[in-house]
Formats: structure tokens, C-alpha cells, sequence
């Protein structure tokens, strides 16, 4: 049978043989879906990737020879148009973090349905940006209050977002260096619930005008 036009290309990459097998039995029955290579370590993943250059990459997190941010952070230099799914076991606050802040383009559990993966691929395939909402919600709904599970540091970068300090001034302030505020800014945007720098800095400024007072 000749390929479709509009065939999504999809690479996997997991480290367990009968996982791969599995994901691609799913992805393979699903319409406008194409299984283009499998790997089961970073480097293989990279280097098969450069080769038949899939659309959609769904990343397993831990594998023998590196992690699936690894991969992410790779192809984001050497193969830049494959879009990135990660698809793990690990239900990780500091791992969503971690995927968001590489570009990932979704973050799955592999407790999910096979209808919803493939969904998930042609939706991302299509340009879209999506994440697993019970992962990105659940701090939400623990706490009314949305800095409650924020650490003493991620506390005080809220803080100086909130008085228009810049990264790379925060990290002069806090005596760090400006990738670790960007890491903090990431995890603090997760688990407030939150997508951008700017929604930071306008929540402290109503919360400031309503009398709040960050504690560390």
C-alpha cells in the first residue's frame, strides 16, 4: 500500500522492547499514523532520527545511556523540526518541569488510553501545544493557595518577578546563575498553574494590592 500524503511520521523511544512493540501497535492502527523508527537509548534515538527525520518523537524519561530530556535538548540542536511527546511512567512534578522547559510539546502518562496518545500525536503533529491536565491541575486542586508547595527560593524569585527584576538581575540578587532562576521560574509556573513570566508578575501585583505578603 503507498504511503498517504498526509501521514504523521513517528518515532519511539523507549528502552523496553515489548513497550516499543506496544505503543507501536497503537500508533500503527490509528488513521494518518506512520511508525518510522524505534530506539532504545539516546544515542541511537538521535542519530535514527537525523535519518528519517519523524514528525512526532514520543520520549520515555529514563533510559540506559542518558534521560528523555537529554534526547529533547539534542534534537532541539541537531534536528530542530521533530516535535517532542514525552511518555513516561513517572507522574513527576520536577519531570514536567524539566520536559516543559526543553519544549516539549506534551507530557503523558503511560497509564493513559491508546485512542488518547494517538490523539495527542496528531494534535501536537498539528502544531499544537498540550499537556496531561491531571498532571499540570493536581497541585491546583491540593491547594487553594497556588504558592503553597513553592520552595523557600522559587518564593523569593516570585517575589523579585514581582518587583520587574529581570532573570539575570535576580540571579545577581540571589547570588546564583541565571539558568538556575530560569529553572525556578519554570517549576514555579507548573505548579502554580501557570504558563508565562507575565502572568507571575500580574498575580503578585493583584495579590500585593489585595495586602499579600509573600512568606519565604
Amino acid at each position: 500500500m503507498s504511503e498517504r500524503i498526509d501521514d504523521v511520521h513517528v518515532m519511539i523511544i523507549d528502552d523496553h522492547e515489548v513497550v516499543r512493540r506496544g505503543i507501536a501497535e497503537v500508533v500503527e492502527r490509528a488513521d494518518g499514523l506512520t511508525v518510522v523508527a524505534e530506539a532504545g537509548s539516546v544515542a541511537e534515538a538521535v542519530n535514527r532520527a537525523k535519518l528519517v527525520n519523524p514528525d512526532v518523537a514520543l520520549v520515555d524519561l529514563r533510559l540506559p545511556d542518558g534521560t528523555g530530556i537529554d534526547i529533547i535538548e539534542r534534537l532541539n540542536a541537531e534536528a530542530p523540526g521533530i516535535r517532542p511527546i514525552v511518555l513516561t511512567s513517572f507522574d513527576d512534578d520536577d519531570a514536567l518541569a524539566e520536559a516543559l522547559r526543553v519544549g516539549a510539546k506534551a507530557y503523558l502518562l503511560k497509564s493513559v488510553r491508546g485512542a488518547e496518545i494517538t490523539e495527542v500525536i496528531k494534535a501536537v503533529a498539528a502544531g499544537r501545544i498540550l499537556l496531561d491536565e491531571r498532571t499540570v491541575t493536581r497541585r491546583r486542586a491540593d491547594h487553594e493557595d497556588p504558592t503553597a508547595d513553592l520552595t523557600p527560593s522559587e518564593r523569593r524569585v516570585l517575589e523579585l518577578i514581582g518587583d520587574g527584576l529581570s532573570n539575570r538581575e535576580i540571579g545577581d540578587r540571589l547570588g546564583v546563575a541565571e539558568k538556575t532562576v530560569k529553572n525556578h521560574i519554570t517549576s514555579l509556573l507548573s505548579k502554580m498553574g501557570l504558563q508565562r513570566r507575565t502572568q507571575v508578575a500580574a498575580w503578585v501585583a493583584g495579590q500585593r494590592a489585595a495586602g499579600w505578603r509573600n512568606q519565604p
